[in-house]
């Protein structure tokens, strides 16, 4: 059980971390050498010129300017400076909402913790309860909880009308945020420029036809069905291993051009490498030669891949991206069932080209199912083992508890230093040790799982992530730490006594969460900024891969927003929040430095350094308002199992209409809002669509859309399309260029990108 002087010594440690990688990061920045690994946003939108382009050698690699490194912590207030407004043009509606949810958790709990901390905690510390019970393992810090309480006792009371307080307050804040993100959807996908998901629906599970090829069956349905709207199409192929292929020469090209800078600086000396795995074994051989050979060989190999997947029907996948003429046409398309039968013809929403995650594309529609049996049974499987980790974690979380199975390691850890250090900070530390890895596994499963989006597969993914901190992070934690600590009293006591036990030593978890938000919450956010990782491997890139500018550009890494492990991590401390508010209040200062200082740090990422990798205009909002409802709930069914345990009959039924009246919330702001993130409203699509004719009268949309949905592969290829009639093909204000070959290029060493061409 960690004491005070334990989460003080957390504390300090953490704080002075956060604090060494701030400083370090406000000293890097203004760097000149560095600029483009901290302002890597402004460099891709053309609008920030390198500091070492001017004056003399030594300013391009040392800011001299003393002034700078005096205002160093100038750039919190720049990021509060830029407006919303502005925030969404430069860095999408993702980006802005995603700060939102830090600005949410800053509305429900600052004014939770006031009133908790004025009503609550005086209520908490005078009870006076836990120095009456013998062999119960508690610190000071638990006189601030409910534990403190004596049983039966009206004080409880105080915290029954609390817990409808925090309840109708955290409704009203998601409600009212609720309202404000739809209505900025809903303005955003209004306002939005051109592009080509706007027009363009998914068909998937295009039944086989014996007379006809997919492409002309795809055709002739929808010049059938939608006559007045079918524009164009692009039949989906099965280009993985040419991507493969692709990627490997990339890579390979990566490797002669190291070696080959590396010559060209020391020509005295040709660079060696070995043929085995990373070159760290097999024959030595002639670095450039080598990997100049490998180039040639993968070369091949890829022009004959391109050819059989432009010559098999095999690779031909029963789907297509499907353009219509007009927005008003795709949304009727997207959201209607096409034929009698709804498991043939499946239309939704294309995601915006950079979105779609074409590995996924050429699964067959009818393994989908099995896929995701297979990763639901593997979660549950992977959700249960962990277990063993975290029960091992919670084993240091309490010295105490160690020295009553363990007792002839009581000499060791009984030093001061070593005990503080090992409850206050060892804890958090070893947890999100174990964490590390979770998140790359739980894409993989989505990604099996075979969702098509990058962005459907952040959602997926993070849904996975906040049920496995939900079951192991916050319900492990609890129950295997209540478990471990009260192992003594648990042996000799009546079975009766237990749940008593259980309820009264849930609450003292709370220093256990203290020091996993100041490890994960304070100094990784710190980390966070610091990109020790970017900066490292931008100037290894630099050095030895850059030779041109666009190299240069290519070397930076911006980055994005990691949704699926950040959301759900914002998420675990909403749940920790909303549980320990009326139970242990002490936790609530740690949260809101939390959400405080995250929402400056990523604010200045996002405005500075994130470049997303999609936009889906906060299509993932339902999810994040879900899941605080799922704590809000768990929060109140706690309370209620807590004081049942507490001699407070009155209590239960009382507590109990709140997870009621919360669920009626929840449906509420479903039928209220949900619709404006899954549909596109048909009046908006008309709307946009007669702006633009009266606008663009003379728009070759057709062109605009006729490569947008071209596996990346194939991208770059003049196609030979046959020629269309189209009266807007004589405008001379648009080009209509539609030349093409049915042959490949094959790319050479000074060229690691390929092209071949394919048309419908």
């Amino acid at each position: 059980m960690a004491s005070v002087q334990d989460i003080s010594v957390s504390a300090s440690i953490n704080l002075l971390s956060a604090l060494a990688f701030l400083l370090a990061f406000a000293f890097l920045r203004i760097q000149p050498f560095n600029d483009r690994v901290y302002f890597p946003k402004w460099y891709l939108e053309g609008i920030r010129a390198s500091p070492r382009r001017s004056g003399p050698s030594v300013r391009k690699f040392v800011n001299l300017d003393f002034r700078t490194y005096i205002k160093f912590w100038n750039w919190m207030p720049a990021a509060l400076r830029m407006p919303e407004p502005e925030l969404i043009d430069h860095a999408g509606l993702d980006s802005a909402v995603y700060i939102r949810i830090y600005l949410l958790g800053l509305k429900i709990f600052v004014p939770i913790a006031i009133l908790a901390f004025a009503i609550l905690v005086p209520v908490n510390w005078t009870g006076k309860t836990l120095d009456d019970i013998k062999d119960l393992t508690y610190s000071d810090i638990d006189k601030l909880s409910i534990s403190n309480v004596p049983s039966g006792s009206k004080r409880f009371w105080a915290h029954i009308v609390m817990a409808y307080v925090f309840t109708f307050w955290t409704c009203y804040v998601l409600y009212k945020e609720y309202k404000i993100i739809s209505t900025k959807r809903l303005h955003f996908l209004a306002s939005a420029n051109r592009r080509p998901d706007q027009y363009t629906v998914l068909v998937r599970n295009v039944p086989p036809d014996p007379d006809e090829s997919v492409s002309e069956h795809v055709e002739h349905f929808f010049c059938v069905n939608h006559p007045e709207h079918y524009l164009t199409h692009q039949i989906v192929y099965d280009a993985n291993k040419l991507a493969k292929l692709v990627e490997k020469k990339k890579s390979l090209y990566n490797w002669y051009t190291y070696y080959q800078t590396r010559y060209e600086r020391n020509l005295k000396n040709r660079p060696q490498t070995k043929t085995g795995f990373w070159g760290l074994w097999g024959k030595t051989v002639d670095a450039i030669n080598y990997y100049s050979e490998e180039i040639e060989k993968t070369s091949e190999e890829e022009a004959a891949e391109r050819e059989k997947v432009m010559s098999d029907p095999k690779s031909i996948m029963p789907a297509a991206f499907v353009s219509f003429k007009s927005r008003w046409g795709a949304a009727v398309c997207a959201q209607t069932q096409q034929t009698s039968n709804p498991t043939l013809w499946l239309t939704e929403w294309a995601p915006e080209p950079r979105d779609v995650y074409w590995d996924n594309l050429a699964i067959p529609f009818v393994e989908l199912n099995v896929r995701r049996l297979l990763m639901t049974v593997a979660l549950f499987f992977l959700t249960f083992f962990f277990m063993l980790p975290i029960a091992f974690v919670q084993s240091l979380a309490s010295i105490d508890g160690i020295e009553k199975v363990l007792p002839f390691l009581k000499p060791l850890i009984e030093a001061k230093v070593i005990k503080s250090i090992i409850q206050g900070f060892l804890p958090g530390i070893a947890l999100k040790i174990f964490l590390i890895l979770l998140p790359t596994i739980l894409m993989t499963m989505s990604k099996i799982e075979g969702f098509i989006s990058l962005s459907y597969l952040d959602r997926k993914s993070a849904s996975k992530y906040h049920l496995f901190l939900l079951v192991n992070v916050f319900f492990g934690s609890i129950i295997t730490g209540a478990a471990f600590q009260q192992l003594h009293k648990f042996a000799n006591q009546a079975p009766s006594e237990i749940p008593k036990t259980v309820g009264v030593a849930i609450p003292m978890k709370a220093t256990f969460f203290i020091t996993y938000i100041m490890v994960d919450g304070w100094a990784g956010i710190a980390a966070e900024i610091l990109r020790l990782v970017p900066l490292i491997m931008f100037h290894l890139k630099n050095t030895f891969l850059v030779k041109t500018e666009q190299d240069r550009e290519q070397a930076m890494d911006p980055g994005s927003i990691n949704f699926s492990v950040s959301e759900p991590r914002i998420q675990l401390y909403f749940l920790l929040g909303l549980v320990y508010a009326p139970v242990t209040p002490i936790l609530l200062p740690f949260i809101i430095i939390f959400f405080t200082f995250s929402f400056v740090v990523f604010r200045h990422q996002i405005i500075n350094v994130y470049d997303q990798k999609y936009e889906s205009g906060a299509k993932f909002w339902p999810d994040v308002h879900r899941r605080v409802i799922i704590g809000l709930i768990i929060s109140q069914v706690l309370l209620m199992g807590s004081l049942s345990t507490r001699d407070a009959p009155k209590a239960t039924p009382l507590i109990l209409v709140l997870p009621v009246l919360t669920i009626w919330f929840h449906q509420i702001c479903k039928g209220r809002f949900e619709s404006a993130f899954v549909k596109f409203p048909l009046q908006d699509a008309m709307v946009k669509d007669t702006l633009e004719r009266a606008t663009e009268p003379k728009l070759n949309l057709k062109v605009y859309l006729q490569d947008a949905y071209v596996h990346p592969v194939f991208k770059g290829i003049e196609f030979e399309r046959p020629p269309v009639i189209d009266e807007e093909e004589n405008n001379p204000l648009v080009s209509t260029k539609r030349n093409s070959c049915r042959g490949s290029k094959t790319g050479s060493i000074g060229s690691p990108d390929s092209v071949v061409c394919i048309t419908e």
